[in-house]
């Protein structure tokens, strides 16, 4: 009987804490809905393409300046395989299980490597970050393990290229 008895106190013990963890996960979409409102639409033409599609995993996507504030608003804060690609007029980010996410050119105000993002901590410079401004004036940071590192300098350093009009 008393081995019943822990059974279902370790049961009803781990079943609050998926219920505590939803229930904050929830708490903070609401409370950062109104910072990050709609996200940009995928133009018709996003221009001539600018870099090779690189695959890897989304990490998700943070309040700038902080790597670990993960937005949780819709599918933000979920990781994915994904797909990115630089175009002229942005970067697409294509997502498996999960909504694309376009960055416009004009809102992106950096593209660097770090350590570290969205609670995922690596080698140095094992994470392409880019940082953006939503429509809301909220900046944001977007993280990317890619599958192939070597990519990474060419990312980087397409900001710059494209503002100068060579080619990255």
């Amino acid at each position: 009987m008393d081995r019943t008895v822990q059974v279902v106190l370790l049961v009803v013990a781990f079943v609050a804490g998926i219920g505590l963890m939803y229930w904050a996960w929830t708490g903070r979409a609401k409370k950062q809905a109104v910072s990050i409102g709609e996200l940009p639409a995928v133009p018709a033409d996003c221009g001539a393409q600018l870099l090779e599609p690189t695959t890897g995993l989304y990490l998700g996507s943070t309040l700038s300046p902080s790597w670990i504030q993960r937005i949780t608003v819709g599918d933000l804060g979920f990781r994915a395989t994904a797909e990115m690609t630089r175009f002229e007029r942005g970067i697409l980010l294509e997502r498996s299980g999960a909504g694309t996410i376009w960055i416009p050119e004009e809102s992106i105000t950096a593209v660097r490597t770090e350590r570290g993002h969205a609670g995922k901590v690596m080698t140095e410079g094992g994470v392409l970050v880019i940082r953006w401004k939503l429509p809301t004036g909220t900046e944001v940071d977007t993280g990317f393990r890619g599958d192939d590192k070597t990519v990474y300098p060419a990312w980087t350093g397409a900001k710059t290229s494209t503002k100068t009009g060579d080619e990255a």
